[in-house]
């Protein structure tokens, strides 16, 4: 397995990359950078900034986006993914967030002398890897976080960007998959800062391990199918479906979904349909609503008690019951849905009283092929209301198109770089392949 994933960071090439899959790399990197830059100030990356002034090596300095500093690689990797994650509205995949790679990509592209291509070609192999890995292994499901992908997807992007030899990548991975196998803690009960920062401390390590590995550092022996590996302690025997390119497997990049609202993905239809129930009644009228919803999203935002008293923005973005009646009563979601006034609000306790969550057989047969929810509202008049949202914008049956994430980037960015600056650097990104000069794109990124 090893191998196989090194062989293929190491071999693929960007001519091999069908057209199609080269435009949904590029929308991904614009829409993680409009991310990154709305959370430029985020207490996460200013502790990351803190630790990381005053350390910039001589050999694989890393960048920072939006303020022109350098610092370590992995010090730059872990604070350009606190920003990209911050806010949980960059991409998705079941199991994790792709693009939390993308962090560490533009922390080392200076570095590596990468141009806009590499990068591309770097974020399709992280990609493909991830989709398949979390296929593969089911870890979400079995309590692991999805650091562990990303961290190997990590080693694998940058081993890409710095042209390492399969030997070298081969070790890369082999150190942080056996050095960063995160428990699911980290997203249950009421969330810290920890939850946002999470995948960043991944790519802050698989960064490392394909530094270590580049300057000679070997790894573990056959991680994930030897004797304690990964196969032996947590998942069983599993197989990767057919890697593209000389593998002969088909491109999956563009299966990945973005995300129209700040929140997690879970609750991007919850949105959605408290829009819809908020077009139909007064939510002063509202005596219950009863919500059934798949599994996944039932245990990341309907379970915990502490969603229907959230005290941290993290909880309450991973929060159902916050989420659809902040909703009702704003008529919308934006990053001050989340300050802290509002998520403590006291008014808004007896509305969120009123919402039930439960798993629901009916939608849990369709996911995740369709993402659905079965919602009954009642007033207090006795009239009932019985409809069934599905598949959010950003889902792959609804995509979301380039206008809306060019609209997406230029409302997060334009408050922080000023809309002549925000235009600018968003016509250059866009036009990602023909950026011979990654260092001078990213410096557009910059707050004014």
């Amino acid at each position: 397995m090893t191998r196989l994933i090194a062989d293929y960071a190491a071999s693929l090439t960007f001519d091999e990359l069908p057209p199609a899959v080269v435009h949904a790399a590029t929308q991904y990197v614009v829409d993680s950078l409009g991310c990154a830059i709305a959370s430029y100030d985020c207490e996460p990356a200013e502790i990351g900034r803190r630790l990381a002034r005053g350390a910039v090596p001589d050999r694989f300095p890393g960048r920072i986006l939006g303020f022109d500093e350098r610092a370590t690689a992995e010090s730059a990797a872990f604070v350009n993914t606190a920003m990209v994650r911050n806010l949980d509205w960059n991409d998705q995949y079941p199991g994790g967030h792709p693009s939390d790679c993308l962090g560490a990509f533009l922390a080392i592209a200076e570095a590596a002398g990468a141009d806009g291509r590499r990068l591309i070609s770097a974020m399709v192999v992280a990609y493909e890897l991830f989709t398949r890995l979390n296929d593969a292994t089911g870890l979400r499901m079995k309590g692991w976080d999805q650091g562990f992908v990303i961290g190997v997807c990590t080693a694998a992007g940058v081993g890409h960007l710095l042209r390492l030899p399969p030997d070298k990548l081969a070790e890369a991975i082999a150190i942080v998959a056996v050095a960063n196998v995160p428990m699911r803690n980290t997203r249950a009960g009421e969330l810290g800062l920890w939850k946002g920062v999470a995948t960043a401390f991944a790519t802050r390590n698989g960064t490392f391990a394909t530094l270590l590995a580049a300057e000679g550092m070997t790894g573990a022996d056959r991680p994930f199918e030897g004797t304690h590996g990964l196969m032996d302690l947590i998942t069983g025997p599993f197989e990767l479906e057919p890697l593209p390119g000389h593998g002969g497997g088909r491109f999956r990049t563009p299966e990945v979904q973005l995300k129209y609202w700040p929140v997690e993905y879970n609750a991007q239809l919850v949105v959605w349909a408290a829009l819809d129930l908020r077009s139909r009644v007064d939510w002063r009228e509202l005596e219950s609503v009863d919500i059934g919803i798949y599994r996944f999203a039932y245990t990341e935002i309907g379970r915990d008690p502490e969603k229907w008293d959230p005290q941290t923005r993290e909880t309450a973005d991973h929060s159902l019951p916050y989420i659809f009646a902040r909703t009702l009563v704003d008529g919308t979601v934006n990053v001050a849905t989340f300050d802290e006034a509002a998520v403590r609000d006291a008014a808004l306790r007896p509305l969120m009283g009123k919402i039930r969550v439960r798993e629901d057989d009916e939608i849990n047969a369709i996911y995740p092929g369709t993402v659905a929810m079965n919602v009954e509202a009642k007033t207090a008049d006795g009239q009932r209301i019985a409809y069934q949202p599905r598949d959010p914008l950003g889902h792959n049956k609804n995509p979301m198109q380039d206008q809306d994430i060019k609209a997406k980037f230029l409302g997060a960015a334009e408050p922080v770089l000023g809309p002549d600056r925000a235009a600018a650097a968003l016509e250059r990104w866009w036009d990602l392949r023909a950026i011979a000069d990654l260092p001078a794109a990213i410096a557009l990124l910059d707050k004014a």
